[in-house]
This record gives structure tokens, sequence and C-alpha cells, in this order.
């Protein structure tokens, strides 16, 4: 049984804060303060350039991957770490189409991160090949897979609604009708139990700064299902994924297995913080997590229904079919949201007018989420964000 009073010990939470947005940012793990200075002080301060043997840099981008792929399921030496979500999912998606060269159609939802479509839709342009993005409803995904598709490109979990695909059964669907399968985990990698190598995933991406807590920035990770290491085409051929980096050769050499999808110069610093953030994890059962977090939900879904029916509930009301987030639907969804972040509850807001919250066990508990159900049912029942400055819109919403 995991002991979550343990688990938020090792977060900083800010007093007077309830914070309900770890499903975009993850709270600082204390021991990554620490982590990051001694990275600093000690090994770069001192060690200089020696560090990327001496302290382990070079190989640090493969340790990580390693770590995190104890978490989503994957098989040792399949996930590497290392730039951001973006350029992982370009990489997944232009390998993807190259194991598939007979097919032309990416089949995607319009639940999915428009960062990933925009990734599809730039490399599709680049190839200048007749490929093809198709965005289909959520709930459309299985019946739109046919044998003109080449990969289907979907996040588990639905970022605005937190609705969850079956990933195993629409893997399974992929490959019966010949296409490959990607998987966005940005919204699931520490939320839920996620099992790539048994879903039988082609590939998988990720980001570190969401649920696994490494900070703004962090990088992101990839996974390439063992049975693609050795022929899936790096599209982004960069240094370090080149098989011999410091021989210097004029020509670019596939790296073997995982190692080909390292692209650039890994962020050691960040990665110091990924690893003191992976340090929270230890003693800890995703099935626990997951139950909690889904007991948490409803418990909010409960409250803010009976003291906010001015609110319609944009998520599922099954906590199995739902990540680690619920929405609810206002058209002054924005300044609520502004409303309640001034009165210390921090979630977030999704255009058009979707207000956001994350339940996650590490640091969250009952007793916040009463608070927060409490303070919601006041800032609507006496129209408290209906003040302009809450309409004013930040960059970052």
């Amino acid at each position: 049984m995991t002991d979550f009073a343990r688990t938020r010990a090792l977060f900083h939470i800010p007093e007077g804060v309830i914070y309900l947005d770890g499903n975009s940012l993850g709270p600082l793990p204390i021991a990554a303060a620490e982590r990051v200075s001694n990275m600093l002080t000690a090994e770069w301060g001192e060690l200089l350039i020696r560090g990327w043997n001496t302290a382990g840099w070079f190989v640090q981008p493969r340790k990580l991957g390693d770590r995190i792929g104890r978490l989503i399921g994957a098989e040792q030496g399949s996930v590497m770490v290392g730039d951001t979500l973006s350029i992982k999912v370009y990489q997944a998606l232009a390998s993807a189409l190259d194991l598939n060269p007979g097919r032309r159609i990416v089949l995607s939802d319009s639940g999915n991160f428009p960062s990933d479509l925009y990734m599809a839709q730039g490399l599709i342009a680049s190839l200048g090949r007749g490929h093809e993005l198709k965005i289909v409803a959520p709930e459309a995904v299985e019946d739109a897979i046919d044998g003109s598709v080449a990969a289907i490109l979907l996040t588990e979990v639905d970022y605005r609604t937190g609705r969850l695909h079956d990933m195993k059964r629409l893997t399974a669907k992929a490959h019966a009708a010949g296409a490959l399968a990607i998987w966005d985990l940005a919204h699931s990698a520490g939320a839920l139990e996620v099992d790539v190598a048994g879903a039988n995933a082609d590939f998988a991406v990720g980001c570190t700064y969401k649920y696994l807590n490494a900070g703004p920035g962090a990088p992101a990770f990839i996974y390439v299902a063992p049975r693609h290491a050795a022929t899936a085409r790096p599209a982004l051929s960069g240094w370090m994924g080149h098989a011999a980096p410091f021989a210097f050769d004029l020509d670019y050499r596939a790296g073997s297995g995982i190692e080909r999808m390292r692209v650039g110069t890994p962020p050691v610093i960040a990665m110091a913080a990924l690893d003191a953030a992976l340090d929270a994890w230890e003693g800890v059962s995703l099935a626990d997590v997951r139950q909690q977090s889904i007991r948490l939900a409803d418990l909010f879904v409960e409250l803010v229904e009976a003291g906010c029916p001015d609110l319609a509930l944009a998520s599922p009301r099954d906590g199995s079919v739902r990540g680690s987030q619920v929405s609810f639907r206002h058209p002054q969804g924005y300044a609520i949201m502004q409303a309640l972040i001034t009165r210390g509850v921090i979630g977030d807001f999704r255009a058009p007018d979707a207000i956001r919250f994350g339940f996650t066990p590490l640091y969250i508990g009952e007793a916040e989420v009463r608070g927060a159900a409490r303070i919601l049912a006041e800032i609507i029942g006496g129209r408290l964000w209906d003040e302009p400055r809450f309409r004013q819109k930040a960059l970052v919403t």
C-alpha cells in the first residue's frame, strides 16, 4: 500500500495553496533543488567538461529512460530521454511512416493536443509524398481505422476533458488493419497504469513536467518497441544519435537501438531535476495512485455539482474511462479560474470554456478536494468572478 503521507512530504506546496494543476506542471520535489545545486557546483563547477564521463552526463538520457520505462510498462533499453515532446512526436511519426511506406493516412482525433497535430501537418508538408492527416471525433477513431491508415497518432488522455482511450484495443485494431500505433502519454505517465509493451504499441512519447514533476521545460521521452529498434529511421539524424559521435564522420550512421533516437546535446541541468523527481516514485504503486485519483476526482465532481449548478461537467462521469483530471464548462470559465487562483486554488483554463483540475494523490488529499470545491461554490454562488481584472487574458492560461 502506497504511503501518500510520505510522498506528500517530498513536495514543496506553498502555504495556503491547493494545487490542482499537476496535470499541467507538477510541483517542485524538495530533493530537486539540492540535486540541481549539486550538479551545478560539484559536477559542472568542479569537473567542468570532465563531467560528461566522470559524472555520467553522456549516458544519463538512457538511464533516465529506463527509469521512466518502469512507469509506462516499457522493456529495458527501449526509452530515450531528451529534446521536447513535439520533437519526439515528429521522430515517432516520421519513423512510423517510413516503416509503412504503402499507406498515406495519419489518423488522429479532435481531442488530440494541437501541437501533435501541428507536427504531423508540418512533417506531411515536408515529406511531400501525398500523406494526409485525417482528424475524427475521439469516439469515431476505432471505426475510422481501415486499410488506408499508415499510423494512428493519439493522445491516450484527452487534454481538455480527460477522456481515456483504450490503448490496447485501438492498437490491436490498428495492427489488424496493417497500421502502426503511436501514443502520446503526456497526460498518462505518472497518472495511470500504462503498459506500452503489453498493449503492443509501436511508439510512445511523453513529457516529464506534468505528473512526473521534473519542472518547466523538462525533457521529453520516446519509446520504440524493440521489434522496430534496429530498423526505425531517425528522421532527425542528430550528432548524439550517431553510431560513433566522437568519430566525427561526415556521413550519418544511426546508433544501435534506442540510441538512434537521441538528437541534440542532453539538457544536463534539467535531467538532474528529473532524476530527483523520479526518486519520488520509489515504493509507489501506480495502481494505488490510479485508485486514489479516481476517488478524489469523483468526490470533487459530486461536491461541485451539488454546489455549482451553473457548471457543466465536460469530463466522463465514469472514472475508469477518465484520466486524472476533471473539467467543467462555463461561458466565463477564464474569469472563474482567475478568481479561484486569487483564493489559492490553482487549476487552469482551456479554450473555449473549460476550467480544468488535476488530482495527483502524491500530494493532494481529500481535505484539499473539499476545500477547493467549497471555494469554487463561493465564487460561483456570489459571482465573485464578475470583475474586469479576472477577464484580462494572460499569455499562459
